[in-house]
C-alpha cells in the first residue's frame, strides 16, 4: 500500500522522462535530465530472446546517431524468463556478445504489479497516443524527443535501423 502510494506520488510529480533517474547495470546512475535536447530510445531488452540480436542494430543506432540520440537498455526477465541473470551477468553478456557502449539500467520489471516508475509513466504516456498495452514482448522502443516527452512506440518487431525509427532522427 505504501509503495503503491509512493508510486502514485512520483507519476504525479514526474512530468516528463527527464524527471527519473534510475540504477545503471554499472553501479552509477542514469539521471535522464543529463539528455536533455537529445532524443532517447528507451528499450526493455533481455539476453535469452529471440530480439536478443537487435542489441547489434542497437549498438549501430546509437554509434550512427550519437549526437541527437541516445539508447538506454533496461533489461527485464517478465516475458518468458528470457532475462534469468544478474545485473554483472547482463553487462558482460553485452559486452562480450554486441559490444554495447550505451546506458544500460539494472535490471527492472516493465510491467505487472512491480513495475518501475519509469515504465508505469511510459506506459501511461503511450496510452495518449493511442497504445493501450504497448509492452507485449522484449525490445519494445520508447522514443522521447529532445523535451522528455514520448512520440512514438514501436514494437518488437520493429527493428532499431528502420525507417519507422530513423525517420525520427534524419
Amino acid at each position: 500500500m505504501i509503495r503503491l502510494a509512493i508510486l502514485s506520488l512520483l507519476l504525479v510529480a514526474a512530468m516528463t522522462v527527464h524527471d527519473f533517474k534510475v540504477p545503471g547495470l554499472d553501479g552509477s546512475t542514469i539521471d535522464l535530465s543529463s539528455y536533455k535536447g537529445k532524443k532517447i530510445l528507451i528499450v526493455n531488452t533481455a539476453s535469452k530472446c529471440g530480439f536478443t540480436p537487435q542489441y547489434a542494430d542497437l549498438e549501430k543506432l546509437y554509434e550512427k546517431y550519437k549526437d541527437k540520440l541516445v539508447i538506454i537498455g533496461f533489461p527485464a526477465n517478465n516475458f518468458g524468463h528470457q532475462e534469468p541473470g544478474t545485473n554483472e551477468d547482463i553487462k558482460a553478456f553485452c559486452m562480450k556478445n554486441y559490444g554495447v557502449t550505451f546506458p544500460m539500467a539494472e535490471k527492472v520489471d516493465v510491467v505487472g504489479e512491480n513495475i518501475h516508475p519509469l515504465f508505469k509513466y511510459l506506459t501511461e504516456e503511450a496510452k495518449k497516443l493511442g497504445s493501450p498495452d504497448p509492452i507485449k514482448w522484449n525490445f519494445t522502443k520508447f522514443l522521447v524527443d529532445e523535451n522528455g516527452k514520448l512520440i512514438a512506440v514501436f514494437p518488437s518487431k520493429v527493428t532499431p535501423m528502420s525507417d519507422e525509427i530513423t525517420k525520427y532522427l534524419n
